[in-house]
């Protein structure tokens, strides 16, 4: 790896680390930093890795932006060596690896992971490691690599269930590539296949506990439809790809994919076909869901380690001319996006600008928040939207009990009170006019504004509550103290 290579992948963890720190926490990552609080082997929404990430962050560095985020920059630090070595081990003398894992670093995609943490980002990184793995296995014929391919996808699946298509793609490459198969009567591999079973069986367990929560939210998003939505739908998963990936990087990573197809097919360059496999059939799986429900754009990331190894190993050199534009292009994108997040220097409205929407206005809200509970004289401040809830958490002063409302809640090992006897809740307009979640909430005293800049991201109601036992509630965690 040449020293420029090494300069520039530093210089931009460094930047990373600092839009870490700059950024305000969106709703869902203050979330997550709740789960951290209460670590558990899963929870409703995902499995638990994202929790131990930030609980490991925020012991080093604190319960704040930087310390809910720390691992973020360092985790895709190392998921772009792997993918280095992965990209060297199946395409020699092609500099494949580094162009690989520069496109994949010029994408907004990765970028606003590196700084946004979701369940998403851990599972980029272990995703990437468990490429390296394979890729290692093939090219070196040593078996014993198969060992850290269970480990690295174990982690994976520790992260989010998409990554069970990982395993989907690496059994379509060992029944269909004639060089792999014979890896199908190594013990190694199916002991590493044991391994990520362990590691994920925790998960499991918790599902098992807790009436199949998880995989049942999980698994019925998809179904196809017969109505204009699934045109819709599918319209929106393209569009959304040509903005997370940025435009230039996503025509290579298309046609990348479509040589190394071709590669596969008429050269039987069993390289080529282990990036189609991570590819094709995980592209099916999405562009099949989004017949039946909406795909976020965000899900279909772990498609593009391979793709973008693809780009820089399978095309024709004619190809190579749009390497530094779609880098510089990407890069240059992901700045303004992430500026724009930091400090708004563009006076955008809520329809133009969805950093306003998710992170803007937070700390002057809260204010107002915490100035109407002292004028209403309650003792404490609920939610019933969970993001909401734990940016109230958050941001709260010390010593004022948030409380969170919902069914999801009642998975979590958090106390349910006591509570003082007066409560304010909190609800978003954009909840509608209906009566609130929590009994007995009456008519609104009042309403609410977060903005940024004096430009409005969200307006919201507020009532006098008493302490419930029914619905499900939950205390949240505060922020530890100096």
């Amino acid at each position: 790896m040449t020293r420029p290579w090494w300069l520039a992948l530093l210089a931009l963890t460094a930047a990373r680390l600092l839009a870490a720190a700059a950024v305000p926490l969106a709703p869902d990552e203050a979330y997550y930093w709740v789960w951290s609080r209460a670590l558990a082997p899963g929870y409703y929404d995902h499995p638990p890795m994202v929790a131990l990430w930030i609980a490991a962050g925020t012991a080093l560095g604190g319960d704040n932006p930087l310390g809910v985020r720390l691992l973020a920059p360092f985790g895709l630090l190392l998921a772009s060596l792997a993918l280095v070595r992965a990209g060297e081990a199946l395409f020699p003398g092609r500099s494949a690896g580094v162009w690989g894992a520069a496109l994949f670093n010029a994408t907004l995609l990765v970028n606003a992971g590196a700084v946004l943490v979701t369940p998403d980002t851990p599972l980029a990184v272990f995703w990437c490691l468990a490429l390296w793995a394979v890729a290692e296995a093939h090219a070196r014929g040593d078996g014993r690599w198969w060992l850290p391919v269970g480990i690295f996808a174990g982690a994976a699946l520790l992260s989010k269930y998409t990554a069970a298509l990982l395993g989907l793609g690496l059994v379509f490459w060992l029944l269909a590539e004639p060089r792999a198969r014979p890896w199908l009567r190594d013990a190694r591999l199916w002991l590493g296949g044991l391994l990520a079973a362990v590691i994920f069986a925790p998960v499991v367990w918790w599902n098992a506990a807790h009436g199949w929560a998880s995989f049942a939210k999980q698994g019925g998003r998809a179904g196809v439809r017969g109505d204009g939505a699934a045109l819709r739908w599918l319209a929106e998963l393209l569009g959304g790809q040509l903005g997370l990936v940025t435009p230039i990087v996503f025509l290579l990573c298309v046609t990348g994919v479509g040589a190394a197809a071709t590669a596969w097919w008429r050269r039987r360059d069993a390289g080529a076909g282990l990036l189609v496999a991570l590819c094709l059939p995980a592209a099916a799986v999405f562009l099949w869901q989004a017949t039946g429900s909406r795909v976020q754009a965000n899900w279909p990331a772990i498609l593009y380690p391979a793709a973008c190894l693809a780009a820089a190993g399978c095309l024709a050199p004619r190809w190579n001319r749009w390497r530094v534009p779609g880098v510089v292009l990407g890069l240059g994108i992901s700045a303004l996006v992430l500026v724009q997040a930091a400090a708004a220097p563009f006076p955008l409205p809520r329809r133009n600008d969805p950093s306003l929407a998710r992170l803007g206005g937070w700390d002057g809200f809260a204010a107002a928040v915490e100035a109407a509970r002292q004028r209403e004289g309650a003792g404490f401040v609920a939610a019933e939207e969970y993001g909401l809830a734990s940016e109230l958490a958050l941001r709260l002063p010390p010593g004022v009990p948030v409380a969170a409302v919902g069914d999801r809640w009642d998975l979590f090992d958090l106390p349910a009170g006591p509570l003082p006897p007066i409560g304010l809740l909190v609800r978003s307009e954009r909840r509608g006019d209906g009566p609130p979640d929590w009994p007995e909430a009456g008519a609104p005293l009042g309403g609410l504004v977060r903005s940024r800049d004096g430009i409005e991201a969200e307006r919201y109601r507020f009532y006098r509550i008493a302490p419930i036992s029914d619905p499900p509630s939950a205390v949240l965690p505060r922020p530890r103290r100096p």
